[in-house]
């Protein structure tokens, strides 16, 4: 990344980020962070501390790999873009043109139309806290589990509202991974090799992992302290249970999951923000990036108080009503095995909070805390 001037390093916002930083680990919230934080193009804040393997006194290092879990959106959603500008793919097909079996009906029995734009925007009516016996696979569990198998059951399932019509987070984007799989006649990990990791140099970021030496243990959240996650891990977030099946990042049986099923490192991610923040170039157009910049969903709420949604993620409609610092138009999501990230278009700033901590890093006092000490 390059930019002239440099921008000067604010010495009392990386003190502020050190000392919460510093008092997370001490405290023991977290295991091991990788902050870094961009702005105008340049790096102005870099630190990696804590432990990638607690037991084994490994510490974290900034070229850690993570398992990035809900990190894998954008860059998924930044690549079926990339499909719609090669004519493979248009976001209002519907998506039985190409998953002609995916036909999920409304409680009433009817079947409505989904669209690539309702997958892109969660707005399919689709969900991801299904019930159990539905047996379906968030993406971060089930090891072994197809593709097909998978979106059988997805569509198994009653749809929650009628497409467009409300707002869920959902497995709406493996759905389109799947149908990505059908459009460009290639498989997912080769659509985001050859539209996104490899123009912007990603090495280190995949669907399986290939570098086990430099990829973080995960933890779990826990008392005193987090615990090291073990083959199957639930974890409460927000009132309901993820299970996290950690050795899902070797599986080359597993489907690519395009909602939670990538690894890579906080500097890969950072490239692929900078690209988008800077217009789009060399992955995608300004129009696409215009898609991904702008609320694509005026009329309707998510979850989050002051918030709406682009074709890719969060977007800061009211930082007052939000209860979160920022320009409107900020970007911004995260990922449950403990990732959180932000961009602010107007300031040009790009931050990237990745942990090993679930869910500690995604939602809470440390990822609030690092934000609120980078705007002062």
């Amino acid at each position: 990344m390059h930019g002239q001037p440099s921008p000067v390093i604010d010495q009392a916002r990386a003190g502020r980020l050190d000392a919460l930083i510093d008092a997370a680990i001490a405290e023991e919230r977290i295991v091991g962070t990788v902050v870094l934080v961009a702005e105008a193009g340049e790096i102005v804040y870099r630190r990696a501390a804590g432990h990638a393997d607690r037991e084994a006194g490994i510490p974290i290092r900034e070229d850690t790999i993570f398992r990035l879990a809900s990190v894998t959106k954008p860059m998924v959603a930044a690549a079926a873009l990339a499909l719609v500008e090669a004519g493979q793919l248009r976001l209002d097909d519907p998506v039985t043109r190409h998953l002609p079996a995916f036909r999920p009906r409304l409680a009433d029995g009817s079947e409505p139309v989904i669209t690539v734009r309702h997958l892109l925007s969660h707005t399919a009516g689709l969900l991801y806290d299904y019930d159990a016996a539905a047996d379906i696979s968030s993406g971060l569990d089930h090891p072994g589990r197809g593709m097909a198998e998978n979106l059988d059951k997805i569509a198994a399932q009653p749809l929650a509202f009628a497409p467009g019509s409300a707002w869920r987070y959902s497995v709406a984007i493996d759905v389109l991974g799947g149908l990505m799989e059908k459009a460009a006649g290639k498989s997912l990990p080769e659509i985001v090799a050859e539209r996104i990791t490899g123009p912007l140099g990603m090495a280190d970021t995949e669907f399986v992992a290939t570098k086990p030496h430099r990829l973080a243990t995960p933890y779990a959240d826990g008392e005193p302290r987090p615990v090291r996650m073990g083959e199957i891990q639930r974890v409460c977030h927000n009132g309901w249970w993820l299970t996290f099946v950690p050795q899902r990042a070797f599986d080359t049986t597993a489907f690519p999951s395009g909602g939670a099923g990538m690894v890579g490192t906080a500097g890969d991610f950072l490239a692929f923000l900078e690209a988008v923040r800077s217009g789009g170039a060399p992955i995608l157009s300004p129009e696409s990036q215009r898609l991904l910049s702008e609320d694509a969903i005026p009329d309707l709420d998510i979850e989050d108080p002051g918030c709406g949604f682009s074709l890719g993620w969060s977007i800061l409609r009211d930082p007052a009503a939000a209860g979160m610092p920022g320009s409107p138009g900020c970007w911004h999501w995260g990922g449950v095995y403990g990732h959180s990230w932000f961009v602010d278009p107007a300031r040009r700033l790009s931050v990237v909070m990745f942990t090993n901590t679930a869910v500690a890093g995604v939602g809470g006092a440390y990822p609030d805390g690092l934000r609120a000490a980078i705007y002062g």
